[in-house]
């Protein structure tokens, strides 16, 4: 948990200094150095809620792990409670913030592209509230369940940088980049988040009986291969691409 926490904050570091700090220096047209086609001076609608997306996405990276701590649950409820609240509102306001951008501007991907998205900020949007409205009505354990769906959601942003790092890593092919039209990137468009809900529906459910240790085992060490492949992945960002865009972000 902490070495993915560590990524989360690296990614998250990323984003803040990186988009934040161009729009405070007055070079906001560097967002499309990330993804072709992000700032777009003569739509402010759709470059607001892009800016509002990636803001409150930062947010939902760095309390999503904070909110499954079990002990900070029982042992400070009311501080998971604000947390919650925030985490919620970051949560619609990046998946509103995500559809208006796609309504307005469209994705770089085209309609498949619009489509995988556009069901991602739907899916968000509904988890959030739902999440909320269980824990307004005192129903825990739907609250629970949904909070769960609501996490293995907002990782998918998180997961998409990472997942297409490794396919570099893997492929080195660039070409998909380019264009965002190859069979991997059609796949990524609906990969980064749907995988995270069956995993999280599995979770959910066998939460509710009794595991047994081969289970737990089988799942730590799951859990340990998959943060080491999240941190290695990360180094290599941080090393060759977000290190150097946080450090531009933050001196231009």
């Amino acid at each position: 948990m902490a070495a993915s926490w560590l990524s989360g904050v690296v990614f998250a570091a990323y984003i803040v200094a990186f988009f934040g700090g161009t729009v405070i220096g007055g070079n906001a047209y560097r967002w499309n150095e990330a993804l072709p086609g992000l700032y777009d001076p003569s739509s402010r609608l759709s470059t607001g809620a892009i800016g509002a997306h990636f803001a409150a996405g930062s947010i939902l990276v760095l309390l999503g792990p904070v909110q499954l701590i079990g002990r900070l649950r029982q042992s400070i409820p009311r501080l998971h409670r604000w947390l919650g609240r925030i985490y919620v509102v970051s949560a619609a306001a990046a998946g509103v913030g995500g559809l208006a951008f796609i309504v307005w501007h469209g994705t770089i991907g085209g309609t498949l592209m619009d489509v995988g998205f556009g069901l991602y900020g739907v899916l968000m949007v509904l988890s959030a509230t739902m999440s909320y409205l269980h824990a307004r009505s005192r129903r825990y354990h739907s609250h629970r369940a949904w909070a769960i769906r609501l996490f293995a959601l907002t990782i998918g942003s998180w997961l998409y940088r990472i997942e297409y790092g490794a396919w570099f890593l893997l492929s080195r092919l660039f070409s998909e980049m380019a264009e965002f039209s190859g069979l991997f990137d059609g796949m990524m468009v609906f990969f980064f988040y749907i995988p995270n809900l069956i995993v999280a529906e599995f979770v959910i459910r066998t939460s509710q009986h009794n595991r047994t240790a081969s289970a737990d085992l089988s799942a730590s060490a799951m859990f340990v291969a998959a943060s080491a492949f999240i941190v290695f992945v990360t180094w290599m960002f941080a090393a060759n691409t977000w290190g150097f865009k946080i450090a531009s972000g933050l001196t231009l």
